[in-house]
């Protein structure tokens, strides 16, 4: 029961978080709305929220990022506190998750794959039974 209850904590705490940094409300010009919340891992006393954050930015970009909202993590725990009704706010730990960057380059070298098989399928027989 504790780990369903976690878990709801953990996306409840993900929505708030995305929509704090969809609108602006962190002021810190290091946040910026490419930011996307991945995925929130609290632990079972609720007493911390780890907050991995991802974009499809490089990894400098990502972590100024996450520097931001660890610097803004007083404030952003500030409005949970507000908007969420439970009794312990999570302390937050932010994280940098490359994923949505590492999904990116691999959906861009799978079109390029595809790109090059496309060319060759445009070849004439011959040049193709060469190896061209």
């Amino acid at each position: 029961m504790a780990e369903h209850r976690t878990e709801r904590v953990g996306s409840l705490i993900r929505e708030k978080i995305g929509e704090l940094v969809v609108s602006g409300k962190i002021k810190d010009p290091r946040v910026d709305s490419f930011l996307s919340i991945t995925r929130v891992s609290v632990s079972r006393d609720l007493a911390y929220a780890d907050v991995y954050v991802s974009s499809y930015k490089t990894e400098a970009g990502l972590a100024k990022g996450v520097a931001g909202l660890q610097s803004a993590a007083g404030y952003i725990q500030a409005q949970l506190a507000r908007l969420m009704h439970i009794r312990q706010t999570p302390r937050l730990r932010f994280h940098a998750d490359p994923g949505i960057r590492e999904g990116f380059e691999i959906i861009q070298k799978i079109e390029k794959l595809t790109e090059n098989e496309d060319q060759r399928d445009r070849l004439p027989a011959s040049e193709q039974e060469a190896g061209l």
